[in-house]
């Protein structure tokens, strides 16, 4: 069965991830490889997905199944996983790759990261967080004190330098 090659003109994308980064997708593609095939198919996906209590609408999710099925590939090994993920999201360090991850919260499209956003993801992650912490975290980083996040508070926070 043909596979299809997830190759981009930016190779950069992958070799800017480090190596926790890397696990971490690794760690994402272990749990969608229910056989220990060492691929992963559509049905896998989705399966991971549920037993794991996540929405399989996710914007992420649905382009891999979609580009799996698309492709005529009945499966995808871990380096086309990885290069198709880094493909999606771009480099996480510049104003593009941040756009598209701003775009994965702004499932709605208004332009802005709300509370519901926020918590949808939250939840998809696994992420056991209180609506008040979530909220705290809103008020932290809007400038504006409209109670969302735009791209530019996004933008801050992710470019943001922590020092100790």
């Amino acid at each position: 069965m043909p596979r299809r090659s997830y190759n981009t003109s930016n190779s950069n994308d992958i070799s800017s991830l480090t190596e926790e980064e890397i696990e971490e997708i690794h760690e994402a593609f272990n749990l969608f490889d229910t056989e220990n095939s060492g691929t992963v198919d559509p049905k896998e996906i989705k399966c991971a997905m549920q037993s794991l209590g996540l929405d399989t609408k996710n914007p992420l999710v649905f382009q891999i199944i979609s580009d799996i099925e698309k492709s005529g590939s009945s499966s995808i090994n871990f380096n086309d996983f990885l290069q198709f993920i880094t493909s999606r999201l771009g480099n996480r360090n510049s104003k593009e790759g941040i756009q598209k991850i701003f775009n994965l919260f702004d499932d709605d499209k208004t332009g802005s990261i709300s509370f519901k956003n926020i918590k949808r993801v939250a939840k998809e992650l696994g992420e056991n967080i209180s609506d008040q912490e979530l909220r705290d975290m809103i008020n932290k980083a809007d400038s504006n004190g409209d109670g969302e996040l735009s791209f530019d508070d996004f933008y801050n926070i992710m470019t943001r330098k922590v020092f100790s």
